[in-house]
């Protein structure tokens, strides 16, 4: 650690939480990025619900750095498990 990087320490917020989040959704304006995590339920072919948890605004700086991280991250893990296919959900002609 050089002279004058401070220290970071990491802290859990009283109210932190842990989810799964199989549905991610981006909306953008000039000054943020708002990211909404949820839950895909489909309880019959015709019938599919999101259930959204939990939303949260960053910076267009935070959200290229987020891009950054993830693809080093997915890089990482594709050369230790292989490539990572996105493939529609049969009847569906989108991604999740």
């Amino acid at each position: 650690m050089t002279p004058n990087q401070p220290r970071i320490s990491l802290e859990k917020a009283p109210d932190y939480r842990e989810n799964y989040a199989n549905s991610v959704q981006i909306r953008v304006n000039l000054w943020d990025f708002f990211i909404m995590f949820g839950q895909i339920e489909q309880n019959a072919p015709e019938n599919v619900q999101i259930k959204n948890f939990q939303g949260v605004y960053v910076s267009p700086q935070q959200a290229k750095a987020l891009l950054g991280i993830l693809q080093q991250n997915i890089g990482q893990y594709e050369a230790a498990f292989g490539e990572i296919r996105l493939e529609p959900r049969a009847g569906a002609n989108f991604v999740q």
